[in-house]
């Protein structure tokens, strides 16, 4: 009991600077939009954050150990019009699961195999893989979009438990259990703490670092692949244009959780905090009417300081 309550004391500790301003933007938008605080609209929050915190759970590993992946967001677009296309064809929803869920964890090898065996930068590898994918998407497509009338597969995305909890928001605390005990609990956990914060040091001390980063891009795309099928499901179809942008709201997630971007560290409870901030500001900045242009704007803004709050953090450990 004692440990517990020292472990939750330990998060508000170390997550304050965010959790105050997560609360700061509530006030806010809660002052100027009655709205917001009805369970209808916080439910949706929740429904909308989801799919972008697929993607940062996997983002969050991956940062850790001293990679990014950019390729998330196409690989949500081609799950969606894979989707689409093998429900048409007359499959079963468990095959259609299975099948692009494999898929997202294949994207996902082909950026490992090639970074473990080359000195390539992941944001080179993963940035070829979002265009490739994102090009065969919009190829097979033809831009159009691929309609989806199976009711039971659309209530994956737009369904509820107990009657107001939307089911996307159950896998993401599916999503959110399996990443916590990986890095908090297991010795694959602890590698990849140790590989993201000295690679040398992890290798001489007989961590096997690709079989370690190769684990988290495989789970990035599997993650990839659960976000397209939530999202295709909520729209009623694959859309070539899905995902689009998401990897850079998830990397925001998770550097306004306290991710760094030079490897080594990060907590999956704060990138939760990090989505909900974005996903509340988003949601807040429509309910109060500001231009959509503006909100890109703004959202730019608070990337940029979420960056630069982590560079001040790497600069004050340098000087250590």
């Amino acid at each position: 009991m004692n440990s517990f309550i020292g472990s939750v004391k330990n998060y508000f500790k170390r997550n304050a600077g965010i959790l105050i301003g997560l609360i700061a933007i509530c006030v806010v938008v809660s002052v100027r939009s009655p709205r917001f605080l009805t369970q209808e609209n916080l439910m949706n929050v929740l429904r909308q954050i989801s799919s972008n915190m697929y993607l940062a759970s996997a983002m969050t590993m991956i940062l850790i150990a001293g990679g990014i992946d950019l390729s998330v967001g196409s690989v949500v677009a081609i799950t969606g019009v894979t989707a689409g296309t093998l429900l048409q064809m007359g499959l079963p929803i468990p095959a259609v699961i299975l099948i692009c869920l494999v898929l997202g964890g294949i994207y996902g090898s082909i950026n490992g195999f090639i970074l473990v065996n080359t000195t390539l930068p992941p944001f080179i590898v993963t940035y070829s893989m979002m265009q490739i994918l994102r090009g065969a998407t919009y190829v097979y497509t033809g831009g159009t979009t691929v309609r989806i009338d199976d009711r039971a597969f659309t209530a994956l995305g737009t369904g509820y438990a107990f009657g107001f909890l939307p089911l996307p928001v159950i896998y993401l605390m599916v999503v959110l259990l399996i990443v916590f005990l990986v890095l908090n609990k297991t010795q694959l956990g602890r590698h990849i703490y140790a590989v993201g914060g000295n690679e040398k040091a992890a290798k001489f001390s007989g961590i096997n670092i690709k079989r370690t980063r190769m684990f988290v891009f495989v789970f990035s795309g599997i993650m990839g692949a659960l976000a397209g099928l939530v999202l295709c499901a909520r729209n009623y179809s694959g859309n070539p244009l899905a995902g689009d942008g998401a990897e850079m709201d998830a990397i925001a997630a998770c550097v306004l959780g306290g991710a760094s971007m030079a490897g080594g560290y990060g907590f999956i409870g704060g990138t939760l905090i990090g989505a909900l901030i974005i996903g509340i500001m988003n949601n807040g900045l429509n309910l109060m009417r500001i231009d959509s242009y503006w909100q890109i704007i703004l959202k730019g803004v608070v990337i940029l300081i979420a960056v630069y709050v982590d560079y001040l953090k790497n600069l004050k450990k340098s000087k250590a």
